[in-house]
């Protein structure tokens, strides 16, 4: 399994990368691999402002249905228009071309606060 170290990770397996003010999320490679085979990504929340915990969207594998929360506050600037056509993306590259939004984040430190790759590894053992 993949825990790269230059992302932050959240208690839900999702994965934050910051650039300045904009990150861009997706969820982790164990994520993926629980979930199975992913067949649909929802994601309607393009230009909200959100708050970290809150639902942005949900995605969808042959057995199941799961939100997606948010890791911080901010507003959703982006959804990766692959996933529409690719869903399978989030299988194949979780931490490329799987990502899911990209967002403006309200404060920088929220992200510095969140799981380094070495606390997810313990988390998810």
């Amino acid at each position: 399994m993949n825990f790269p170290s230059d992302v932050r990770y959240t208690k839900d397996h999702e994965w934050i990368k910051l650039d300045g003010n904009v990150a861009t999320i997706g969820i982790t490679d164990f994520a993926q691999h629980e979930l199975g085979d992913i067949v649909y990504v929802d994601i309607s929340s393009v230009g909200k402002a959100m708050n970290a915990h809150e639902v942005f969207g949900t995605v969808e594998a042959v057995k199941t249905v799961s939100d997606l929360f948010l890791p911080v506050s901010g507003t959703i600037a982006e959804v990766n228009s692959l996933l529409e056509k690719q869903p399978e993306l989030v299988n194949n590259d979780p931490y490329g071309d799987g990502w899911m939004i990209k967002m403006t984040v309200n404060d920088p430190a929220e992200v510095a606060a969140l799981m380094d790759s070495a606390a997810y590894q313990a988390l998810v053992g």
